[in-house]
């Protein structure tokens, strides 16, 4: 910023450009506080149902006012350049969102740990997943049309839509009418690693709160088994595997 400028008017093009950016920051971690805010005061649970309503709200308003402004059409709600898209691109855009997001989950614990340790971090990225997962676990409920207790073939599908799913391997195998286990083939984080000659990222105590709660979140009845996760020993197939149960 120059020493006149005393207000946005003030700012050239490439100034505006950055503060843009900035304000759209802005309004995701507003979205955010404004959900752990409501959770705070009436609970998990009554949070997703008020933040859907919020979202949809929202969403409505705020595109329908950016489509007019940069000059794109919707189309059932849906911005048409995004339509316009190839399929070959989109499942690029999918990618890279999925990597995005992986990445930014990384910068987050590299910058806590940094500053506080590898303690600090892994405790505050453990707690992260206590939310994230059972959000991620209605939100794909939510984009299939799932029933409330969808079972193990809710899970089964669930796992395929997850932020996961757009950049690692996995397998599900069918162990019996009550029982499935899911494999981590191929890890980004677990293989970034082993090319670079480091061992496996003790992954074992955040796993244990993320694969549990999102299958209690995509069905309450359904209970998880740990198979193996670093630092445990595991074989050159996978890097985690977990056990899913319905019990009778």
């Amino acid at each position: 910023m120059t020493d006149t400028t005393d207000n946005i008017n003030d700012l050239n093009n490439e100034e505006l450009a950055r503060f843009i950016l900035d304000m759209f920051h802005r309004i995701l971690v507003h979205h955010t506080l404004w959900f752990r805010e409501v959770e705070h005061q009436m609970g998990f649970e009554k949070a997703l149902g008020i933040m859907e309503t919020a979202r949809r709200d929202s969403y409505d308003v705020q595109v329908k006012r950016l489509s007019r402004v940069l000059g794109f059409e919707m189309q059932d709600r849906i911005p048409a350049p995004l339509l316009g898209l190839s399929r070959e691109k989109l499942l690029e855009l999918v990618k890279a969102l999925g990597v995005n997001w992986i990445a930014g989950d990384g910068v987050w614990f590299q910058a806590v740990e940094r500053t506080y340790g590898m303690n600090d971090a892994k405790r505050c990225n453990d707690s992260c997943w206590t939310r994230f997962s059972p959000f991620e676990a209605w939100s794909i409920k939510q984009f299939l049309g799932m029933p409330e207790r969808p079972g193990l073939d809710g899970l089964k599908l669930a796992l395929k839509f997850r932020m996961y799913a757009t950049v690692n391997v996995q397998s599900i195998i069918d162990e019996g009418p009550d029982r499935v286990v899911f494999q981590m083939n191929d890890c980004r984080v677990q293989s970034a690693r082993k090319r670079r000659g480091l061992d496996d990222y003790p992954c074992k105590s955040v796993g244990l709160v993320e694969y549990g709660r999102f299958a209690e979140g995509i069905d309450p009845r359904i209970r998880t088994e740990c198979i193996g996760c670093p630092p445990d020993p595991h074989p050159p197939e996978w890097f985690c595997a977990w056990r899913f149960t319905m019990p009778e």
